[in-house]
């Protein structure tokens, strides 16, 4: 592991740094508080770091201040080296943010000692933000293909939505809405497992097919809603028919062979819906989406309401804009 020493003695800099070295560390040394502070706020820097506490330019608790301040993650164990012995200068150094005091002169088993508690925590600390983001990743993406979840692929939408609003000259907001169609019956016929496959193929090919600032989610079942940013219904109506046809021209290989799938896509753009909310326009694309299934399937459909408000298909002017053959 990489440890910092920071002490403007070099006598003592360098009985420490042979020290750590044979006890198996990476050890960097400095001779001022300023430079361990600027190394330390390093994405990459040192997570743990033994400093003097009186220094040139910046004290020993005057660093740790600094990097307590700048540095949110990974967390640096510090301690602080000092021959002040009182129980007030103990306090002085802990209140400031250091992890651990110790007096000069020390014992090297008892530094030993000290800093493989540091490590101790340090690997505690890892642990706990790696569970944190692995509930963060539960809470936000669907634990079968990965991509946004339900929930999530909302707010991106809400969000995108706002951002539309303030910006009048670019902000257009497209969704795509994509069944795969029949899917009751490759389960039925490959089994579950072959149909995890598919929708985790087709997620992937979706992802491969998009933007990288363009949000894909596993809306539910086998849906599948993607937000286009700054993409207008020319723009969608190409954009949906790309999408469709990655999936209908090549099968998915799975344990059970080979799964052909094809997708049906209703697609809206909020140019259409001035001020309309994310649910809404949701509403809108599974209208579009219920008029390509019932034209046919394996086809893309445009919600296009020309004044209308209503969600019913034949008060909606809806059409096809790329058809294959009916399934």
């Amino acid at each position: 592991m990489k440890i910092l020493i920071a002490d403007d003695d070099a006598l003592s800099r360098r009985l420490l740094q042979t020290t750590l070295e044979r006890a198996g560390y990476a050890v960097t040394s400095v001779d001022n508080g300023a430079s361990a502070a600027r190394l330390l706020c390093e994405k990459d820097g040192p997570r743990l770091a033994l400093l003097d506490w009186i220094m040139p330019g910046l004290d020993g608790p005057t660093v740790v201040r600094t990097v307590r301040e700048h540095r949110e993650q990974p967390y640096v164990h510090m301690i602080l080296l000092t021959s002040r012995q009182s129980k007030e200068d103990m306090v002085a150094g802990l209140e400031s943010g250091a992890d651990d005091y110790l007096t000069k002169p020390f014992n090297p088993q008892e530094l030993k000692a000290r800093l493989r508690t540091g490590e101790r925590i340090l690997l505690l600390e890892d642990r706990l933000v790696e569970a944190r983001e692995e509930m963060r990743f539960k809470a936000t993406h669907d634990s079968l293909t990965s991509l946004w979840n339900r929930g999530m692929i909302e707010e991106l939408l809400h969000r995108e939505l706002q951002r539309a609003q303030r910006d009048p000259y670019n902000g257009c907001v497209s969704l795509l809405l994509a069944d795969v169609d029949h899917f009751k019956n490759v389960n039925d016929t490959y089994g579950h497992a072959a149909g995890d496959a598919v929708l985790r193929e087709i997620s992937a090919r979706l992802l491969r097919s998009v933007r990288g600032y363009d949000a894909v989610s596993r809306y539910g079942g086998e849906e599948f809603l993607i937000v286009l940013a700054g993409c207008d219904e020319a723009c969608v109506a190409a954009r949906a028919e790309n999408l469709r046809r990655r999936i209908e021209t090549k099968p998915v290989l799975t344990e059970k062979g080979e799964v052909r799938v094809t997708i049906s896509v209703g697609a809206v753009s909020s140019t259409h819906w001035p001020g309309a909310d994310g649910e809404e326009l949701i509403r809108h694309a599974d209208a579009a989406l219920y008029y390509a299934k019932g034209a046919g399937r394996n086809l893309v459909a445009i919600g296009d309401p020309s004044g209308a408000k209503t969600l019913e298909p034949a008060n909606i002017r809806t059409r096809v804009v790329a058809r294959t053959h009916r399934r």
